[in-house]
């Protein structure tokens, strides 16, 4: 069984993975608010994420590891949005729900064993308000509940921060009805024309936190393995989830071990609205760029370091993807119950998820292509739907060119042509020749071993109409 590390914010240190129950491995990771198309940023720990869970599959077997993420549903923002489109919010969270399950199915991220919605828990989140009203926790304060931050000793563990430290630098208006500047929401009064619940303290709706408490307490339990996010989320969003969870379950752990993936650039800046450099996965993937190569790049980055999105990363992806894709293209992958992994690969992801250097062992197996493809899809990488779309743009015989034979005997012409210039020290024909081929949109790889003629993005069969 592969050893598997991984980097706990919790200790601060890299530690050895040990599940509670290897028969019942559990992970939960936080979703997207549903009011728009999910952003790059917010992409990234879906990837990250992805992997791991296909890591632990493997390790401990697919009917042995529940997978959470949730799904945002009641939020101040879907209001807002509701209220300036003027449709109804269960129209746009449906709607935006499924917008962020094809994006992400898009880079080929496996949907989660169970993904809830808040909405579906509400009676499940009035309970856990109750039991920590009861235990002292919570206090019940203008028709809004507030968790009693001073009540819980460990605040501020998880974040590294103590909490005279966070009121000294909070520049937010405190509320008349706090006790202490740090308490937060648990329960919120809703308007007549907002969504709201009945609830021991009137009509209303859940704070942001008590949401990911209440779920992964229902689905997971009260102390299980793997929790996930963004670093951005650990405070106050990560911190107050343990705090609540912890006081309303004592005897539980909550989770083990917290994993965070860091921020998103975009060409070495922050991604921001104001620096023009804001994009959505839907916006890269109608400019044309596949949902594999924004994977593959994600994956070039260890999860715990900024990963910054280039457009010149993305052009090395699509070129590593498409000479994989090439090497590939006749072979049909390996069923995933007979594949074995390398151990080498599956070492670089036990340690801490070193995607990194899994694209480097996969890519040092383009001697042996179906090694090559299998390993590449247990990456999340050559989908069969990517490949068919590759076969019918690069590969098509339109006007009797583009099909993998027509380029190898291409290649073989050309490499006629250098041996005989080699020989003459003429090198006129295969210059014309080479000038050719690359204005059809083909990358001409020449070494010891023979010519090779690769498609680009921009191949145009029609070129090479007349060429022998």
């Amino acid at each position: 069984m592969t050893t598997i590390k991984l980097h706990n914010t919790r200790t601060r240190r890299k530690e050895v993975f040990t599940p509670i129950d290897p028969d019942n491995v559990r992970m939960y990771v936080c979703g997207p608010t549903v009011y728009d198309r999910a952003h790059l940023g917010n992409a990234r720990p879906v990837v990250v994420f992805d992997v791991l869970y296909r890591l632990l599959r493997e390790t401990y077997g697919a009917d042995h590891v529940t997978y959470v993420r949730n799904f945002t549903d009641v939020d101040d923002k879907i209001i807002r949005r509701a209220e300036e489109s003027g449709r109804p919010i269960e129209q746009i969270t449906a709607e935006t729900t499924q917008w962020f399950l094809d994006d992400m199915g898009a880079l080929g991220a496996l949907e989660p064993d169970a993904m809830p919605r808040a909405t579906e828990f509400i009676p499940q989140m009035v309970a856990m308000i109750e039991d920590l009203i009861a235990g002292g926790h919570a206090y019940a304060a203008e028709g809004h509940v507030l968790f009693a931050v001073e009540s819980y000793k460990s605040y501020g563990a998880l974040s590294g921060r103590t909490v005279d430290d966070m009121i000294a630098g909070s520049r937010v208006e405190v509320a008349p009805y706090k006790r202490n500047p740090m308490d937060f929401v648990l329960w919120k009064p809703s308007e007549p024309d907002q969504p709201g619940w009945d609830s021991p303290w009137g009509r209303g709706r859940p704070g942001w936190h008590i949401e990911c408490s209440a779920m992964s307490y229902e689905l997971l339990g009260d102390s299980f393995d793997i929790h996930g996010g963004g670093n951005d989320l650990m405070f106050p969003h990560h911190e107050n989830e343990i705090a609540q969870s912890c006081c309303a379950h004592p005897k539980g752990e909550f989770a083990r071990y917290w994993l965070h993936n860091e921020m998103l650039q975009v060409e070495g800046k922050k991604m921001s609205k104001s620096l023009g450099n804001f994009f959505t996965v839907r916006d890269l993937l109608d400019q044309g760029i596949p949902g594999e190569v924004i994977r593959f790049v994600f994956l070039s980055t260890h999860y715990r370091k900024p990963m910054d999105w280039t457009e010149k990363k993305a052009k090395q992806a699509e070129a590593t993807l498409q000479n994989w894709m090439m090497a590939t293209v006749d072979l049909d992958p390996v069923p995933s119950e007979e594949f074995q992994p390398n151990p080498k690969l599956l070492d670089a992801l036990g340690d801490d998820l070193n995607t990194h250097l899994a694209l480097t062992i996969v890519n040092s197996m383009q001697s042996k292509p179906q090694d090559l493809l299998d390993h590449a899809r247990f990456m999340g990488l050559l989908s069969d739907d990517v490949r068919a779309n590759f076969k019918e743009h690069y590969l098509s015989m339109a006007h009797g060119f583009g099909a993998s034979a027509e380029l190898a005997e291409l290649g073989l012409a050309l490499d006629q042509l250098r041996k005989e210039a080699m020989e003459s020290k003429d090198f006129s024909k295969v210059d014309t020749q080479k000038k050719v081929l690359i204005a059809a949109g083909l990358e001409v790889r020449m070494s010891k071993d023979g010519v090779e003629l690769v498609p680009g993005p921009n191949f145009d069969a029609t070129k090479l109409e007349g060429l022998e």
